[in-house]
């Protein structure tokens, strides 16, 4: 059994299993509880002390799934290496200071009779857009797999395609993990920001890399929401200088559900 080990334990979340858990438990709890079944989660990948709190606000939603959720098709940008197309990657779980989490290997091979997807674990090795979603997965759901796909430069259709081949029913979720705007100061970022939200809630799949760094999964969504008749709510919307970064250089971080 291949195991993927955590490559940002440490620096962007705790490495120790007791303080990882005391911090997502305490984020969680201070999240908004809401009457919502989310199909798809928009969620930041940041430092937890920088996004932790905006992501939580969308894992609270899942308090009451916890036991009907049993898969994850999880989507990030490539931030480590460079990418055409799509990546799973070569292993059979991934690790945290939590545990393992099995993969859905099975689903993993039969995306490889796409074109636009392939297997390889260098995408996913240093990647941390992923990682940092999976301890929150793990503290609000039960069992369940995990299909990790590392999105390069994708076109929305390809996204979708891939999409729409793990949709499944209310057993499967799926999360996009995308960052708003990059290094702007907090009224530029503020603005922009804005800008972006609106163009969310309006399912447009024309974002750009500047609105958000995870616009290539995240315009295939809206591609496969627009066909479904989808909604997204807003959950949160902030950036770095709301929680532990200075207001010079901002990232804005945004939590979104689409059902």
């Amino acid at each position: 059994m291949t195991i993927r080990q955590p490559a940002v334990a440490g620096m962007f979340y705790p490495d120790s299993a007791s303080a990882l858990n005391s911090f997502i438990t305490d984020m969680l709890d201070d999240s908004p509880a809401r009457d919502l079944s989310p199909k798809v989660l928009v969620v930041p990948h940041a430092g937890y002390i920088y996004s932790g709190s905006i992501a939580a606000s969308a894992y609270r939603l899942l308090e009451g799934m916890k036991n009907t959720i049993r898969r994850v098709v999880l989507l990030g940008p490539a931030h480590r290496a460079p990418l055409e197309g799509m990546a799973v990657p070569d292993c059979d779980a991934f690790s945290t200071p939590l545990g393992d989490i099995p993969l859905d290997t099975q689903a993993m091979n039969n995306l490889l009779q796409l074109r636009q997807v392939h297997k390889s674990d260098i995408p996913h090795n240093m990647e941390h857009s992923l990682e940092v979603q999976c301890p929150f997965l793990q503290m609000s759901l039960n069992d369940f797999q995990l299909i990790p796909i590392v999105v390069g430069d994708a076109t929305p259709l390809a996204v979708a395609e891939v999409l729409d081949s793990l949709w499944g029913d209310e057993e499967t979720l799926i999360i996009i993990s995308t960052d708003l705007s990059h290094f702007h100061n907090y009224e530029e970022a503020t603005y922009r920001d804005n800008l972006t939200v609106k163009a969310i809630e309006q399912l447009s799949s024309n974002l750009t890399g500047g609105q958000a760094c995870g616009c290539h999964p995240l315009n295939g969504m809206m591609k496969v929401a627009q066909r479904r008749g989808m909604e997204v709510i807003t959950l949160d919307v902030r950036n770095s200088g709301d929680t532990a970064g200075d207001k010079n250089r901002v990232v804005g971080y945004g939590s979104f559900v689409i059902q």
